[in-house]
């Protein structure tokens, strides 16, 4: 055996005891050691973007480990095994967008073309789910199968998903793809087995090459949908195909779910995507102003990124921002965002039945309705967006808000901030949201 490969795999041995298994699936295991000499140690790593995790997060375990094997003192150097243009290529931008979307022919059901890898922006908060998504859609169902990717809402979950889906149907659009929501697959179960259809159902999703499931943990506590889940699960694996999933927690924490099910989620790699950073927050409000014609320069985005932690905030300052700079006919600067930004705690002031009857204009439909029990589309969607202004303008609890729309429970409320919350990203439900706030400016004159 080469004497560097043997150091090398005692090493990562040792490495592979102190990290996740995601974090060693995807940062250590495709590393090797080109040499050792001179008290130098040479490691090749697949790319910058990997190299730059490994030093920041893990020099300490590797330094540790390498001491041992090697000698005390080593010098440790990593190089990237692809070429800088190569590196360019395959990395995401963090400030700017791309024109790659043009490139792909055609258009993915329920999957926007705008989300791509090429216009995710991408920092160390979620660097990882970035580069186990790109090594998935180069090779799918060959690693990674499948992959687990969670976070708190608003955090690139659906973007990142969907720019696999982007990614394989560009380099062949014969691929079988399909994206959907576990609520969307829990309505085609139901409506199969209502219509005696399911054989029919069965077929359509147990014969794709590419199966991408968003928010999964909603099949939480339904026994028939994760029986047939289950199912197409180890058909799919066994057929090669490929499966992504996304929840807001890791599979340990999915309660009602079967443990036999619980184990396919927990068998190919699971990996987190936090809260955004800084220079991601910056980013996101860059690629955001510009989704809605606005030219929202740098000093402006850091002033909002310095003020709004959240990730879901962010959109929600962008609109206040551009909905005060509509309305006094101004441009954005620094100055007007830190006006709004200073007067959010103030809005508090108004009541909540004002931003009711607002959406309730807008959507031309009767108080009444919206806090009834009826299940109308036109009134859900309504409600829901209620909720979510409610939620994030207003910060009110989900108990408050479900007692102010008809005494629901807060978990439907949730749901509801939750649905409008993804309905942005994957819709442009912001832009109407915008207008629903401009709509009547007599009850919400500086809202």
């Amino acid at each position: 055996m080469d004497k560097n490969k043997e150091v090398w795999d005692e090493i990562l041995g040792e490495i592979e005891l102190e990290v996740s298994r995601a974090n060693f699936l995807t940062l250590f295991k495709r590393t090797a050691l080109l040499s050792s000499q001179d008290g130098v140690l040479t490691i090749a790593a697949p790319s910058i973007m990997i190299i730059d995790l490994l030093q920041r997060r893990f020099f300490d375990i590797i330094k540790k480990s390498v001491d041992k094997h090697v000698g005390e003192g080593t010098e440790i150097i990593f190089v990237p095994k692809t070429s800088p243009a190569e590196e360019l290529r395959a990395s995401g931008p963090l400030f700017e967008t791309s024109e790659k979307t043009e490139a792909i022919v055609g258009h993915l059901p329920r999957v926007r073309p705008d989300f791509t890898f090429a216009n995710l922006a991408v920092s160390s908060t979620n660097q990882l789910a970035y580069v186990s998504a790109t090594t998935v859609a180069k090779k799918p169902g060959v690693t990674y199968n499948p992959l687990f990717i969670y976070g708190p809402t608003g955090v690139g979950k659906t973007h990142l998903m969907q720019a696999i889906a982007n990614e394989v149907y560009q380099k062949n659009a014969d691929r079988k793809i399909i994206y959907i929501t576990s609520e969307e697959f829990t309505n085609e179960v139901v409506d199969a087995i209502r219509t005696n259809s399911t054989a029919q159902m069965k077929r359509r999703f147990r014969n794709t090459d590419l199966l991408i499931i968003d928010d999964i943990q909603f099949v939480a506590g339904k026994e028939k949908v994760q029986e047939e889940l289950f199912h197409t699960f180890n058909i799919l694996v066994d057929n090669g195909s490929q499966i992504v999933l996304s929840s807001d927690r890791p599979p340990a924490e999915i309660k009602k779910v079967e443990k036999r099910l619980m184990s396919r989620f927990s068998g190919g790699l699971t990996v987190d995507i936090e809260a955004p950073d800084f220079e991601l927050r910056t980013a996101i409000l860059l690629i955001k102003a510009k989704k809605y014609g606005f030219n929202l320069s740098m000093e402006v985005a850091k002033t909002i990124a310095e003020k709004e932690q959240d990730a879901r905030s962010l959109e929600g300052a962008l609109l206040r921002i551009m909905t005060e700079a509509e309305a006094k006919g101004v441009l954005i600067d620094s100055s007007l965002a830190q006006t709004v930004l200073e007067g959010k705690s103030a809005k508090k002031t108004y009541h909540p039945d004002d931003i009711i009857n607002n959406v309730c204009a807008y959507y031309k439909i009767k108080p009444t309705q919206i806090k009834s029990q009826k299940r109308d589309a036109s009134l859900v969607r309504a409600r829901q967006i209620a909720m979510y202004v409610l939620k994030k303008d207003l910060d009110l609890t989900y108990v408050e808000i479900g007692n102010m729309l008809g005494g629901r429970d807060h978990t439907t409320v949730m749901h509801g901030v939750e649905k409008v919350e993804k309905m942005i990203e994957t819709n442009g439900l912001g832009q109407e949201i915008l207008g629903i706030k401009n709509y009547d400016s007599g009850k919400l004159a500086d809202y």
